[in-house]
């Protein structure tokens, strides 16, 4: 009972391709700060658009100075009013967070111009801030903190 192969025609395999490159309008990148991750999408058709978790971007970061920071790359590329930007990120606190959408949004830039890497990369925003929490170390308090000595 040998079960007979369809061989799968070339134009549905094309059609899929093409449809696939039509829902792809916009550049994605990832971000990442401590132990946050942030998905970035830019879309290159949009109008100012941002959101961060399904929520807006002045919601979800109330404070001024990760708001300026999470928009800093595209105030330097110059382009806050001409593109949308969704954003999904988790792990980490919300400063962690912040810099990560900001190295993603960073990395997005430059794959929409790659003359925007000279003001990104003086600012500091493409280098990944690999700075992390140190582990605790065994026989000490935390990762460097030893117990009082005694002499006696």
């Amino acid at each position: 009972m040998e079960e007979e192969k369809k061989p799968i025609k070339t134009a549905d395999v094309e059609d899929e391709q093409t449809s696939s490159k039509k829902k792809q309008d916009y550049l994605y990148a990832v971000g990442r700060r401590k132990t946050a991750v942030a998905q970035v999408r830019v879309y290159k058709k949009g109008d100012g658009k941002f959101s961060v978790n399904e929520k807006d971007v002045t919601k979800y970061f109330p404070s001024a100075e990760l708001l300026e920071r999470v928009k800093s790359p595209l105030v330097l590329a110059g382009q806050i009013d001409k593109l949308d930007i969704t954003v999904k990120t988790k792990g980490g606190g919300i400063a962690g967070q912040a810099d990560a959408v900001r190295h993603g949004i960073s990395r997005a830039l430059l794959m929409l111009n790659p003359n925007f890497r000279k003001p990104l990369k003086k600012a500091g925003f493409l280098t990944r801030d690999a700075r992390i929490k140190e582990r605790k170390k065994p026989g000490l308090k935390r990762a460097r903190k030893a117990p009082q000595w005694t002499k006696r």
